[in-house]
């Protein structure tokens, strides 16, 4: 009776052993993501691993589980234009990963790529093409900073495989001091402008007026040619 006991318990050991066994070697890759087999042995391998159920060896690999979808991200930058005034500028990104680099990402990067990479090119690629306007440029010229940022910006991120689907400026702001200036600049043009407005008008009521008196005189002649007839 022990004996069979101990069988029972043996067998009940060794299946559980291969159950667990076998739930370590199976992994699922969701819709939406890619996976990078790290191997102990062979280190990262070359190939990226598609959506499904898969197996790999317990403890000699381990899966990393990489999302592969579009996420936004906004990044802030503080910086200067060229005619030194404060810039401070946002822009929001739509970035993902270049599927078939996963693996090199993962050995340069780690899973946190894009947290490393992006909000450091962003604020050079900022800093770099905001540096190229004056302050007034750049509110002028929004869509043309605009464009050089992102080209700027899609070329430096591909260097790190990363794809940028959409980039564009959400806020753009500049010092208290600059805004200032700017109204009280508005306020003198919109004088200048109302000043010329009355000397325009003067002008017109003058001449407006020598015409009328013009007019009567030659009237007050034409009477005076009927009366003597």
């Amino acid at each position: 009776m022990a004996a069979a006991l101990n069988r029972v318990a043996i067998g009940a050991i060794t299946l559980g052993g291969a159950l667990s066994l076998a739930g370590l070697s199976i992994y699922n890759v969701d819709g939406g993501e890619r996976a990078v087999i790290f191997d102990r042995l062979s280190g990262v391998l070359p190939n990226t691993v598609p959506e499904g159920t898969h197996f790999l060896v317990p403890w000699l690999q381990k899966a990393v589980i990489f999302d592969i979808r579009t996420r936004p991200r906004s990044i802030q930058s503080v910086t200067g234009s060229k005619d030194l005034q404060s810039v401070n500028i946002t822009v929001r990104v739509l970035s993902k990963p270049v599927v078939k680099d996963l693996p090199s990402i993962y050995s340069r990067l780690g899973v946190d790529y894009d947290e490393r990479v992006l909000p450091s090119i962003a604020n050079e690629v900022l800093k770099s093409v905001v540096a190229q306007f004056d302050a007034g440029e750049l509110i002028t010229k929004r869509e043309i900073v605009s464009s050089q940022i992102r080209e700027s910006l899609v070329r430096r991120a591909r260097e790190f495989s990363i794809h940028l689907d959409d980039i564009a400026i959400t806020q753009l702001s500049f010092s208290k001091e600059f805004i200032h200036a700017v109204e009280r600049k508005q306020i003198d043009q919109q004088m200048v402008e109302r000043s010329r407005y009355e000397v325009q008008r003067a002008e017109h009521e003058q001449r407006a007026a020598v015409v009328r008196a013009g007019g009567e005189s030659e009237a007050a002649k034409m009477i005076s040619q009927a009366v003597a007839r």
